[in-house]
């Protein structure tokens, strides 16, 4: 009957900002693109740092970097987009001059 008891770790609480951080990455996809991003990206980074301390002040760490991901997503998705957006407006000038030199 030699049992080693180890006594139950501390429960922490859930960081307020990993929170943040992954509901501005959540309405970055559906209602605020660039401001749901950059919240996302810099509260999430926040949010990291105070689960990964030693010792961690609160928990939340997935949170935390689903928001990051989700931020860093909607960044690339937007670059992506304005790349298109421009390369569009190249074609159609390019279609119109050639149209209107004919």
């Amino acid at each position: 009957m030699n049992e080693q008891y180890q006594s139950p770790q501390p429960i922490l609480p859930t960081s307020t900002l990993a929170t943040i951080s992954m509901i501005a990455g959540i309405l970055g996809f559906v209602a605020f693109p660039v401001i749901g991003s950059i919240v996302a990206i810099w509260t999430g980074y926040e949010a990291r740092k105070e689960t990964r301390a030693v010792p961690p002040v609160a928990g939340g760490d997935g949170m935390a970097s689903a928001g990051i991901v989700m931020g860093w997503i909607q960044i690339g998705l937007a670059v992506i987009g304005l790349c298109c957006f421009a390369l569009y407006f190249v074609f159609i000038a390019g279609a119109v001059g050639i149209s209107l030199n004919q």
